[in-house]
């Protein structure tokens, strides 16, 4: 895993990119093929802050990085509204500010997925189509707002410092405030992870980025066969990760009766 915080102005998709070149570089130097690359939780091309990015086996962990709970900056701008909810969209001034403080939602929130967003309609880009000017209604979904904090006020501006749940649209959380919009976003923190630790030239072992995750430990003939696949005794009241002297052997769920059950395996 890589710890990188990302500028403004470029997609997720093109901060991998300028990594798995990076690293390109440095397995042609090696003479080692280059590995795959892919991140955990996308960040729109206006925001900032903490990417992981998981290369060659990590990959295969990306789900269980991706349901890690999420700590954001914000700047929000009252008195105007915007088409896509950030900087990027059609602004709309409309000179309602708020005044006092605000009613922040903390909790289970339903929230509706902006139009312009990543998730895929029939196969495609919800954002893709809101450009080509394709109506997009995505369902509403159930999120968690652990925290939600106001920290100043400026005029027509306020910061935030919002903790919440995967899948959570800070974009939506903003316009729900009233007429404002997410102008600035910053992510700190993914779950253990911080921003203030990036740095695009290290790489985190597997074992280590995992490390959220409790861990179970087997030897002999037990970590052999779940180095296999093969269900090994034990009990856990969730995912586990399954290590032996040797370090990292796989991920395994509660299989039943006593046993945990392999889910991915990243020894071999």
């Amino acid at each position: 895993m890589i710890l990188l915080d990302k500028p403004a102005g470029i997609s997720s998709a093109a901060a991998v990119a300028g990594v798995k070149r990076s690293l390109g570089r440095r397995s042609a130097t090696a003479g080692v093929r280059r590995a795959k690359a892919g991140h955990a939780g996308t960040l729109d091309p206006f925001a900032t802050g903490l990417l992981l990015i998981l290369v060659g086996r990590a990959t295969r962990v990306q789900r269980f990085v991706l349901e890690l709970p999420k700590t954001y900056s914000v700047v929000a701008r009252f008195g105007a509204v915007s088409s896509t909810g950030d900087p990027e969209g059609e602004i709309v001034l409309t000179g309602v500010v708020p005044r006092g403080d605000l009613a922040l939602p903390v909790g289970v929130v339903r929230q509706q997925p902006p139009a312009f967003s990543a998730l895929k309609v029939s196969g495609q880009r919800a954002y893709r189509l809101a450009r080509e000017g394709v109506a997009v209604e995505l369902p509403e979904r159930e999120v968690h707002v652990y925290r939600f904090e106001e920290r100043w006020r400026s005029g027509e501006r306020r910061g935030f410092e919002i903790e919440c749940s995967s899948g959570t649209y800070v974009r939506s959380l903003i316009a729900s405030l009233g007429d404002a919009y997410c102008e600035e976003l910053r992510r700190l923190r993914i779950g253990p992870f911080d921003v203030g630790d990036a740095d695009p030239s290290v790489v985190v072992g597997l074992d280590e980025a995992l490390a959220f995750m409790p861990s179970v430990r087997v030897s002999g003939s037990e970590a052999r066969l779940a180095a296999h696949g093969g269900s090994v005794a034990g009990s856990a009241a969730g995912f586990v990760r399954l290590v032996d002297e040797e370090g990292l052997i796989g991920i395994a769920e509660p299989g039943g009766s006593g046993v945990l059950r392999p889910v991915v395996v990243l020894r071999g």
